[in-house]
């Protein structure tokens, strides 16, 4: 029977006059010699940076920000792609006792007008000139702000001759005068539609989520363990994992871009990653293609293997044989993909499919996905490497209490649960209840063990003209499993049936084209093309049928409408995490739509 309600194990205390950089300095103090972040501006030596050397670029930054006259409390924009100058901002922001606005360095001039007029940052650290570029453009609605520090042209060194001894001795009296009670970020929630809202997260909801990471990740965390960071650290799920490594003394190094990720895995070789399902299907769809003619019978050899390995809890001889065999042949080469020292990988942010769980659960690296919103401080529920269950987001973490409401939603209460959204006590309202409880919006289910499903989002259920209610999630999830597949979006509100928009990968179309001896597999207009091909339809009803038999027959997908081009940012059709804008792509794509339902 399921669960309504389930709580995790006792959480581990955390003092109430700690701060997120409590950790910095008492690390400093006993272990200044030992390297704790690491970056690459070749990709094959990695500089290392000691916990003294971080403490002192810290002070001296922070110190900079006291002496131009940031107050406690202040808000300070942080626009930079992930790279350790962005750690070292950051925490120079909260030792000066001010608060962290990180924004996505894809963000457009009018996305930064909003939030650097809604927060009034003061002001603004820039990865590059581009990104100071964009940052000035939205000057005219952020009276606010005053420098741009440029972290590509020292921007941090400028800052720190500012400071001096006297701005260092202030420091530590705000470090000293931060407590768990205090703000420590204002995130922007990338909503799907109109401006995103402020999540206000103390020093107590990141650093109490960060110390149970410990907890639930502690085989991840061991002597000798490292990470290496390509997510943006202006999402919620990256910093708070950065957070944890850092409070459990786990190395952390720096992509250089994510361009250049295959060639960093193999020179850093970290032990474990954590990252989105997109690149998860990247990284499969990319062995599928490599392994043509006679090369794809052993791929697909090794696919059911997994399936067979992962559906037995105990294998039999013949299945450890056939493991071992697809272990030489195939799953040897993706961990030697990865840097050949993966042994997990973390997962979030969106549904992570089965058979890429299965597939690399099989390989050797343990995939383990987990739930949570910047509301929750990312960490809510999570897989581990003891109590793992496919299919599922895992477990509620240490001090975490989840609920199933009447109509399915999932409600979260928890130290990680932030104050509410910034100047917006209407939206406060809607989402945390007089008990506390935060309404996540999305739906779910807890099984009898504990282990939560997440089954769709709330607003996103759609409800066809004969009533029936759909959750797009899980057949936009199976129609992403085929390989030809890169973007699908359910439509049917209203409508006599269920449909869906489809987009396809060009690199797997191209060599399924090539596999098939299909015209037209390359230069503009292939996709179009290649998308009218008898054998390429064929293969998306295949798709369409997996998808469906996930459901009813009242919410299968009945039609299809293949685009020239995929959904993508440049449009506004998805936010920096990948999630779907559906208004914005019902707008953009509506004749297509309208083609589905004409008789």
């Amino acid at each position: 029977m399921a669960l309504t309600q389930v709580s995790g194990m006792t959480p581990r205390p955390v003092e109430d006059t700690a701060n997120l950089t409590t950790t910095l300095w008492e690390k400093a103090a006993s272990s200044a010699s030992r390297e704790i972040l690491f970056s690459s501006a070749d990709g094959t030596t990695w500089q290392g940076t000691t916990w003294g050397q971080l403490a002192d670029r810290v002070r001296s930054a922070a110190a900079g920000l006291i002496a131009m006259g940031i107050e406690k409390g202040d808000r300070v924009a942080l626009m930079s792609g992930t790279r350790i100058e962005w750690t070292v901002a950051d925490l120079a922001i909260l030792a000066a006792g001010a608060v962290t606005v990180p924004i996505y360095e894809t963000s457009s001039v009018g996305q930064c007008e909003w939030i650097l007029s809604d927060s009034g940052a003061k002001v603004a650290f820039a990865g590059s000139a581009d990104h100071a570029k964009t940052l000035d453009g939205a000057r005219g609605q952020a009276p606010d702000l005053a420098e741009v520090f440029v972290l590509d042209d020292g921007g941090l060194d400028a800052l720190a001759e500012r400071g001096g001894e006297k701005g260092r001795a202030a420091v530590e009296q705000r470090v000293a005068a931060t407590g768990l009670a205090d703000l420590a970020s204002l995130i922007y929630t990338s909503g799907t539609t109109g401006n995103p809202k402020g999540c206000i997260l103390s020093h107590g909801n990141l650093l109490v989520t960060a110390r149970q990471s410990g907890v639930n990740l502690e085989k991840l965390f061991q002597a000798g363990d490292s990470t290496l960071l390509f997510l943006p650290l202006a999402h919620v799920f990256a910093r708070i994992i950065q957070f944890g490594c850092m409070e459990n003394d786990v190395q952390v190094a720096y992509a250089r871009s994510v361009e250049t990720l295959v060639a960093d895995l193999q020179s850093f070789k970290p032990t474990f990653l954590l990252s989105v399902p997109r690149v998860f299907e990247k990284v499969f769809n990319t062995a599928q293609r490599g392994a043509e003619g006679l090369k794809r019978p052993i791929f697909d050899f090794a696919v059911a293997t997994s399936r067979e390995w992962a559906g037995s809890n105990k294998p039999g001889l013949l299945t450890n044989v056939k493991r071992t065999l697809a272990d030489r042949l195939v799953y040897s080469r993706l961990r030697a993909a990865l840097g050949g020292r993966v042994r997990y990988c973390v997962s979030g942010g969106a549904p992570l499919s089965a058979h890429l769980a299965h597939f690399f659960h099989a390989a050797g690296i343990t995939i383990l996905e987990g739930y949570g919103l910047t509301e929750t401080s990312a960490a809510t529920t999570c897989n581990t490497p003891d109590a793992m269950r496919i299919g599922t987001v895992g477990r509620p973490g240490p001090g975490v209490d989840m609920r199933v409401a009447l109509d399915g939603e999932l409600l979260v209460r928890s130290a990680g649960v932030f104050a509410g959204y910034y100047q917006n006590e209407e939206a406060t309202r809607d989402a945390i209840d007089a008990d506390g409880w935060f309404h996540t919006g999305d739906l779910g289910e807890i099984d009898d063990d504990g282990y939560v499903k997440i089954t769709g989002r709330k607003k996103e259920i759609i409800v066809t003209a004969g009533g029936k209610n759909v959750a797009p999630a899980v057949l936009e999830e199976r129609l992403k499993s085929h390989r030809l597949v890169s973007q699908a979006m359910v439509v049917g509100d209203n409508r006599p049936f269920i449909g869906a928009l489809v987009t396809l990968e060009p690199e797997e179309l191209a060599a399924f084209a090539k596999e098939r001896g299909l015209s037209g597999a390359s230069g503009p207009g292939a996709v179009a093309q290649l998308a009218k091909e008898q054998a390429v339809l064929d293969e998306l009803d295949k798709a369409v049928a997996h998808a469906n038999d996930a459901v009813s027959k009242a919410e299968s997908i009945r039609k299809i409408a293949v685009l020239d081009r995929d959904f993508d940012a440049e449009h506004d059709e998805i936010t920096p995490t990948l999630k779907l804008k559906r208004k914005v792509v019902v707008d953009h794509f509506s004749e297509q739509i309208e083609g589905l339902y004409r008789k």
